[in-house]
């Protein structure tokens, strides 16, 4: 069974750092890409990095390009989104979501099968 876990997420100030993790269980990080979407109050949900560890290939939308880092740690099956100079507009609930390949943008909701529960993150100002 395919499940994705997100932890890492809470209240951070305005500048402050902070590291998500998103741990994989039923598949390995290397036979699929990972991607973290965040869901802000009252807005849809915006694919904002993705990684694919057998490729090598890190994406970012320009928004967070320059702030946030995503790595992979093979031997753990966990995914990290670390997240620095956060803003109050990172303020979301943050999902991990795992997708073979399908032909649609990394950004697509529709180009990941597996989604994990989502974390907490709320940047005061």
């Amino acid at each position: 069974e395919v499940q994705l876990v997100e932890s890492g997420g809470g209240l951070v100030q305005t500048g402050g750092s902070l590291r998500l993790s998103c741990a994989a269980s039923g598949f390995r990080l290397d036979r699929l890409t990972i991607g973290w979407f965040r869901q802000a109050p009252g807005k849809g949900r915006e694919g904002i990095s993705c990684i694919n560890t057998a490729a090598g290939n890190t994406y970012y939308v320009d928004g967070v390009k320059g702030r946030f880092t995503i790595s992979a740690d093979n031997a753990k099956n966990t995914v990290y989104l670390e997240m620095n100079s956060v803003k109050p507009e990172d303020t979301a609930i943050y999902f991990c979501a795992a997708g073979g390949p399908s032909g649609l943008s990394w950004r697509a909701e529709g180009a990941y099968h597996y989604w994990g529960q989502g974390t907490q993150v709320t940047v005061s100002s």
